[in-house]
């Protein structure tokens, strides 16, 4: 069932602000990866020396910011991109350095929302990012019949949410249920900030350890499939657990 937060966004940033005015920063908040974007304007040099063979690629910035400030890039040697360009300073030259990659693998982690579970058909067959190329992408993001029925986890809803479920084009229906799409289609999501931080890189990383360790294990789903589009040859994968 949908739940209603008690405290707004808004009022928690107005006491955030009143208590940094007091008593200075806090180190371990992270600021909006917007302003943070802002502040960067050079490219390291050394970037391009590095050779990456995989990338997460997340829906929001500020899931991409969480990863990389927990150095979740560094233990794991991959790239941690979002969708939406970030981190901004570097991401044109990141992303073209992956597409030059033929043996690239692609993990995608997204919220329980129709902006979500488009990601992977995104990433797929958007020219912008992999679809003239060889790339694996694995869906280890939240899916809908992983949450429906789990009380523990905040389940939103919104007008906005409904209007995007209802307009899931045949290729992401096909994934789904029909009770998923019922689900979407009512306005009902799960944000991945549902998870606390430490179980949240834990999840990931045993998402990214599972999808290496056998493409036969029995929790990853084969989702190949053959758009007939000679130039691409792109695998997906479904991770069909989250935690």
């Amino acid at each position: 069932m949908p739940q209603t937060l008690l405290v707004g966004r808004s009022e928690v940033e107005a006491w955030l602000n009143r208590w940094t005015e007091i008593n200075g920063n806090i180190n371990k908040i992270l600021p909006s990866p917007r302003s943070e974007n802002r502040g960067n304007g050079e490219i390291n040099a050394e970037i391009t020396a590095y050779s990456f063979d995989r990338v997460v690629v997340t829906d929001s910035a500020a899931i991409a910011q969480f990863l990389i400030a927990n150095n979740f890039h560094f233990e794991n040697n991959c790239a941690v991109l979002s969708i939406t360009g970030y981190p901004e300073n570097i991401f044109n030259t990141v992303l073209e350095m992956l597409r030059r990659n033929p043996e690239l693998k692609v993990y995608a982690i997204h919220d329980a929302s129709p902006r979500g579970v488009a990601l992977v058909n995104y990433l797929r067959t958007n020219p912008n990012w992999f679809s003239a190329s060889t790339a694996t992408i694995y869906d280890l993001g939240l899916i809908p019949r992983q949450v429906i029925k789990n009380p523990k986890l905040f389940m939103g809803n919104s007008q906005e949410s409904a209007q995007e479920g209802r307009r899931l084009g045949p290729e992401i229906r096909s994934s789904l249920s029909a009770e998923e799409v019922t689900w979407l289609e009512s306005g009902n999501f799960v944000e991945l900030e549902s998870f606390s931080p430490r179980k949240l890189l834990q999840i990931i990383t045993q998402g990214i350890a599972l999808s290496r360790s056998s493409i036969d294990s029995e929790a990853v789903t084969n989702l190949n499939y053959d758009d007939g589009d000679t130039y691409s040859s792109v695998g997906i994968f479904l991770v069909d657990s989250f935690g």
